[in-house]
Order: C-alpha cells, then structure tokens, then sequence
C-alpha cells in the first residue's frame, strides 16, 4: 500500500467527522430556531427518497410499468395500513402476481 492509501483514508476520516464534531462541540446546549430543527429532520426522509425513487422506476430493465405498479401499490398499502410489513409484503405479492401475467 502506497502513501496516497492512507493520505485518502485520512481525507475521508476527516470530511466524515468533522460535520459530526462541529454540531456537538458548538452547538451543545443551544436550541435551535423551530424552522432550521424541522428542515433538519426531514433530510432523511428527503435523501431516502431521492435515492430510492430512481430505482424504483428502473428495477425491471424496459418494463416502467412494473415500477410504476410498485409504487402505487406501496403507496395505497402505506395509506390503508400503517404497519411497513403489510406495504412490503403486499408490494411484493402484487408484483408477483403481475409478473406471472
């Protein structure tokens, strides 16, 4: 292993804890506006979505409608039901169901 080995792995040690150790050390016994506090717990939400979405629609190379009927089944089961096993396990069975077709 060269040198630029562990000068990356410093790198990404660092870019990794810093946004970690600014908030606690700085920001430790502050309350935050009621907006900023709400931007920050929809960011999770926000990235799972943008990172799901797109892989959703391709998850069948040529077939869109697949995706599509993925969707809107998770979303009427999510609706309907609040338990997350029930939107799994039904998107499934109905993709499954689709697909035999």
């Amino acid at each position: 292993m060269g040198s630029w080995y562990w000068w990356t792995l410093l790198g990404m040690a660092l870019v990794t804890y810093i946004p970690r150790a600014f908030p606690l050390t700085f920001l430790e016994g502050k309350e935050l506006p009621p907006v900023i506090s709400g931007v920050l717990r929809n960011i999770p939400y926000a990235v799972l979505g943008a990172l799901i979405f797109p892989a959703i629609l391709y998850v069948q190379e040529g077939n869109l409608i697949f995706g599509v009927i993925g969707i809107i089944t998770a979303f009427a089961l999510a609706f309907l039901f609040s338990n997350v096993m029930v939107v799994v396990l039904g998107t499934i069975g109905v993709l499954a169901v689709y697909s035999l077709f």
